[in-house]
């Protein structure tokens, strides 16, 4: 085994167990803490598979933008999780054996394709004639070109979607509170000196 396979090896196992922990923490803040380091695993992956951009946009958008704008939505969120978490072991057995399934489908399909990668003489120089010409140009700017020109519209439409639900995060945080000593500027501003101290006159005691 080279040092290539024992890092993807590596990084899978950190990927499972991170993804395992995002849902079972308690604490939804340790679930997004857990689902970035999911995110870095897999992004390190995508790196062992020469695929730089992918790996750069998912740390970028996800990690950087969409994990930051979950850890202010759940910590501003009063967020009650004995509610939450309300019937989670009744479905538990219904989602584990969906999992399962999904999990065997991927390990037949993986294993069926490895099985058929027996590659002859003509299919090795096939590879290598495609790995020369992949070399000529770079992934990145192949996949600007297309984001751009052949998918300007989807990307302009996921943007305005994110726009949403940025404001929509910020809208459902600007909530009035009841323990708030809010003054306002305003009435600060006319206030004048003799309404800040009254003197009253009271009778002397012996």
């Amino acid at each position: 085994m080279d040092i290539k396979t024992g890092f993807f090896y590596f990084f899978s196992a950190v990927l499972l167990f991170a993804s395992f922990r995002v849902i079972t923490a308690k604490n939804p803040v340790h679930a997004a803490l857990f689902l970035v380091l999911a995110f870095f695993q897999a992004s390190a992956i995508w790196m062992l598979l020469k695929a730089e951009f992918l790996a750069i946009a998912l740390v970028l958008v996800y990690v950087g933008a969409v994990m930051v704008l979950f850890l202010f939505v759940v910590m501003m969120l009063d967020i009650n999780m004995d509610k939450v978490r309300d019937g989670f072991w009744r479905h538990f057995p219904l989602a584990a054996t969906i999992g399962v399934v999904i999990a065997l489908e991927m390990i037949w399909v993986i294993m069926g394709n490895v099985r058929k990668a027996e590659p002859t003489q003509m299919a090795t120089s096939a590879v290598q004639a495609a790995g020369q010409a992949i070399g000529q140009y770079s992934n990145t700017k192949e996949l600007g070109k297309l984001l751009y020109t052949q998918y300007l519209y989807p990307v302009q439409i996921a943007a305005v979607i994110l726009l949403v639900a940025i404001v929509a995060a910020i809208a459902l945080t600007l909530r009035g509170r009841k323990d708030s000593k809010h003054v306002s500027p305003h009435d600060q501003i006319k206030v004048k000196a003799k309404d800040r101290m009254e003197i009253i006159k009271m009778e002397a005691s012996v």
